[in-house]
């Protein structure tokens, strides 16, 4: 069964670093864009970051621009975020899915579970 499963998430301080990662079984990403995008409670879901099949091209939402990275490994079928400088406003539960660009929309109609991310004090 195709399946996509975030992990990586926690309670971090602000400033502080988390790395997430998303696995993708029963699908094969290497041929996709990747992206992850994240929900805060009471928000729509928005997209955060993506990268290129290669992981030539990597493409962030302003919000995150300088603090996130993006990357990939093909071979393990997996998409990674790492995240510094973390602060209150990127609590939110965090999801990866297939990308299309250039409008940066997920492509794939299921979601993981999903990880949370909560920075606070």
């Amino acid at each position: 069964q195709d399946q996509l499963v975030e992990s990586g998430g926690g309670l971090v301080q602000p400033g502080g670093s988390l790395r997430l990662s998303c696995l993708a079984s029963g699908r094969t990403i290497s041929s996709y864009s990747m992206g992850w995008f994240r929900q805060a409670p009471g928000k729509e879901r928005e997209f955060v970051a993506a990268i290129n099949w290669s992981g030539g091209n990597t493409y962030y939402a302003d919000s995150v621009k300088g603090r996130f990275t993006i990357s990939r490994d093909n071979a393990k079928n997996t998409v990674y975020l790492q995240m510094n400088s973390l602060k209150p406003e990127d609590t939110a539960v965090y999801y990866c899915n297939a990308v299309s660009r250039p409008s940066m929309t997920p492509v794939w109609g299921s979601w993981g579970q999903g990880t949370q991310v909560t920075v606070s004090a």
